[in-house]
């Protein structure tokens, strides 16, 4: 199954049509309702925080791919066995999952220090294109 924290995914459209390729079925979960999309399971949880991360955390089985940019999330996901990739196509996995939380840590400190204004870089073609390159090579290593 191909699980999606759908909040804030910015490569929603991208990865059900990847996953209808492959014939894996596609579970959206997100905090609010969102515009309905031919064959994607949604699954709409309450409002409290993290309710949507608990909820894949708790449906998701060994193999199934998670699109999420959620760093725990995706930590949580491979204590799970399963796949994680985030929308710009870099896969969790857990070689390089300590050093992303670390990361995300450090920049959350320096954020709350002032040293870092802004957000994140916005999203671009080359990113979509990185995601779904490596979402389709993870749909085929399932497959093989």
């Amino acid at each position: 199954m191909l699980l999606i924290d759908g909040d804030a995914c910015p490569v929603k459209d991208e990865a059900v049509r990847v996953a209808a390729r492959y014939n894996i079925p596609v579970t959206l979960v997100s905090n609010q309702g969102m515009r309905p999309m031919p064959n994607v399971r949604q699954v709409v949880v309450s409002a409290k925080f993290d309710a949507a991360d608990d909820w894949i955390v708790e449906n998701a089985a060994p193999g199934d791919i998670v699109i999420t940019s959620d760093i725990q999330l995706a930590a949580r996901c491979l204590e799970k066995q399963c796949k994680a990739l985030n929308p710009t196509g870099q896969e969790f996995t857990k070689q390089n999952i300590g050093s992303a939380l670390a990361s995300r840590e450090l920049n959350a400190y320096l954020r709350e220090a002032g040293e870092i204004k802004g957000g994140n870089a916005s999203f671009s073609k080359k990113h979509r294109s990185q995601f779904l390159q490596s979402l389709d090579r993870l749909m085929q290593s399932r497959n093989s």
